[in-house]
């Protein structure tokens, strides 16, 4: 499996946040973008999540399901954390897993992995924003897919939480996975680097 993008230009609001970047990570692989802030890291992320349109160039998932879309087989973890505060915990994962579809994985055992088994019960709205970041980082592991897109993904997390995170990146990519990780810092695991230029 290899994901690539080719000539990839991003606009955004009549301004070109990054032209003619070429990229590419295969299974087994992390890319860790960096880049100052506004370099269109963010940017990189949505455009390959599908939620953005490339101005020009083309980025193409090969040697995965041919019958789904990149977007599809892709996680996109946005550096805000996806929940709905009144549901539980537990809800919020069911919500996501049911509204996602495709390979799912026990929630509990989701929970457990990521040390939030203890607050199932809780509404989200009682979580710390460790708490909430963890929970977002359950959803990764109930709906397996190989592409997960990170985008700041250890903030508001503990140095034990970090810790616990680059575990689970480790045993993703050991299992034939990829990870597109849009960072200000080190990961805890080894990683290629994409490079973005762009406005601070």
């Amino acid at each position: 499996m290899r994901l690539s993008g080719r000539g990839v230009t991003c606009v955004r609001g009549g301004r070109v946040v990054f032209a003619g970047l070429d990229f590419e990570a295969s299974a087994g692989e992390v890319l860790a973008v960096t880049g100052a802030n506004g370099s269109g890291k963010t940017s990189l992320l949505r455009l390959i999540a599908g939620l953005l349109i490339p101005a020009e160039g083309a980025v193409a998932l090969e040697g995965a399901d041919a019958e789904l879309t990149l977007p599809e087989q892709a996680h996109y973890l946005g550096h805000r954390d996806a929940l709905k505060p009144a549901l539980s915990v537990t809800e919020n994962l069911s919500f996501w897993r049911d509204f996602l579809g495709g390979e799912a994985h026990d929630a509990g055992q989701s929970l457990k992995a990521v040390r939030l088994d203890h607050a199932a019960h809780l509404p989200a709205a009682y979580l710390s924003a460790g708490q909430r970041r963890r929970l977002s980082l359950a959803r990764l592991l109930t709906v397996r897919r190989p592409v997960w897109l990170l985008d700041e993904p250890t903030a508001a997390l503990d140095v034990a939480g970090q810790e616990l995170f680059a575990g689970l990146m480790r045993d993703h990519v050991a299992r034939g996975g990829l990870i597109v990780a849009a960072t200000h810092g080190p990961l805890g695991i080894e990683t290629r680097e994409l490079r973005i230029g762009g406005a601070a």
